[in-house]
């Protein structure tokens, strides 16, 4: 009996160490708002944009030029995804799908929003530990509005601090250098 519940737990934390280090940007999949799963793979060949959003924070703002950024250039396969998080003072403490509703009736976003997600600290979701592990890109998100920009080969190429708006010519920039 022991020996078959050591064989469990070893396959059990090889199985969950395996979805937390995935080697590949394309490995990852979640639920949007809507219940749909959003495979990474779909993105093979895309440029992305990775931010995590909040519903209550000062730079919430940014959603209405995330979606700007979004429209300006999904025509040349670029994609954003926002990442809902309540990780920092409590700012997004809504439901998913109010969450949804405010950031598509208020902003207007189009483009797709994850359900509600650890961007830091314990039970940090899998992507937000294969983000900020990246050479060139280490480092614990410090707050809401963090972006990342993935390349077509799925290699982060960028991060941008709340402090810089999505319209920011370092952002785009680095986004056209890609597209």
């Amino acid at each position: 009996m022991s020996k078959l519940l050591l064989c469990f737990a070893f396959i059990s934390s090889t199985l969950f160490a395996t979805n937390v280090r995935a080697e590949n940007f394309y490995d990852f999949k979640y639920v949007d708002t809507n219940k749909k799963e959003v495979k990474f793979s779909e993105f093979k060949g895309k440029t992305v944009m990775i931010v995590n959003i909040a519903t209550r924070c000062g730079f919430t703002g940014q959603l209405d030029d995330i979606e700007k950024l979004y429209q300006k250039y999904k025509g040349k396969n670029f994609v954003v995804v926002g990442f809902p998080s309540n990780d920092f003072l409590g700012q997004s403490p809504e439901s998913n799908e109010e969450i949804a509703k405010f950031c598509r009736l208020k902003y207007g976003a189009t483009f797709p929003i994850v359900e509600k997600q650890v961007v830091k600290g314990d039970g940090i979701t899998p992507l937000y530990k294969w983000l900020t592990t990246q050479k060139g890109y280490e480092g614990d998100i410090g707050w809401n509005f963090v972006k990342f920009i993935i390349n077509k080969e799925g290699h982060v190429v960028g991060r941008f601090s709340s402090k810089i708006d999505p319209l920011d010519e370092s952002v785009t920039k680095n986004i056209e250098k890609v597209l």
